[in-house]
């Protein structure tokens, strides 16, 4: 298990950011997350390998003016 936004989450091996973002739908452009308080770099998102017992967190980022 897992936990994305305070949410408990199926945990599966091979876990990584990208696929947890294609598994749960989240599609916006402008993101942040964040594995275990350590912010994750999009460029990083197909290989980091999320933990069993993380805690994510993604956030989107809005700008305005």
């Amino acid at each position: 298990m897992i936990t994305v936004n305070g949410d408990k989450k199926e945990w599966e091996e091979g876990l990584t950011v990208r696929r947890l973002l294609d598994r749960e739908h989240f599609s916006f452009r402008l993101i942040s997350v964040w594995v275990n308080d350590s912010l994750v770099d999009k460029p990083f998102y197909a290989s980091f390998a999320i933990p069993d017992g993380a805690e994510v967190q993604i956030i989107h980022n809005i700008c305005g003016g």
